[in-house]
């Protein structure tokens, strides 16, 4: 009995089965407890089964590797998605916190900027101060120099004429003030 001959063949597992099924259902010998098998049959089956194992082991050995090989993939990719996660994490942190230090850093920045406007209004401020009481001493002097000038001109008589023309201190014969015209 070939079992090469079929299409499908049966695997190691079945052929098995079947054997034992045909010890299981041997007829026993008369007066004994021994069974009668055919043994070509059972040889037969069993051999093909010795011969399919190492298909279906080699067909095994391929699946579990193929599974292994899937649940190698699956592992790496979930790792890169959990590295990416991480990393995506962390960038935003990152981020948040080169944020929350660049507001800190524009605040310092800007209260500074103010401090100093401050620092030079107030030093713009005080040099205006100093230049200007400069400026009023100057001109308090200036006015003190035109005051003296004016009382000088007011008490100093006008002097006479010496006859040679008109004097320094002649006065204006139109004019009754008596202030010197140098045009005449």
């Amino acid at each position: 009995m070939a079992f090469s001959d079929n299409i499908e063949q049966p695997d190691a597992e079945l052929l098995l089965r079947r054997v034992a099924d045909i010890i299981a259902n041997a007829k026993s010998l008369p007066l004994s407890t021994s069974v009668r098998i055919e043994k070509d049959e059972v040889l037969e089956l069993l051999q093909e089964a010795i011969d399919r194992l190492p298909e279906e082991l080699r067909q095994a050995r391929w699946l579990l590797k193929e599974r292994e090989e899937f649940l190698e993939k699956v592992q790496r990719e979930g790792d890169d998605i959990l590295e990416a996660a991480r990393a995506r994490a962390e960038r935003m942190v990152q981020r948040t916190e080169i944020v929350r230090e660049a507001q800190h850093t524009a605040q310092r920045t800007v209260e500074d900027a103010r401090e100093e406007a401050r620092r030079l209004r107030h030093e713009a401020e005080d040099y205006c101060d100093q230049k200007l009481a400069a400026f009023e001493i100057v001109l308090d002097r200036t006015m003190k120099t035109v005051l003296a000038g004016r009382e000088k001109l007011r008490a100093t008589p006008l002097p006479v004429s010496d006859g040679r023309g008109v004097g320094l201190g002649d006065a204006d014969p139109d004019s009754e003030t008596g202030f010197f015209d140098q045009d005449r």
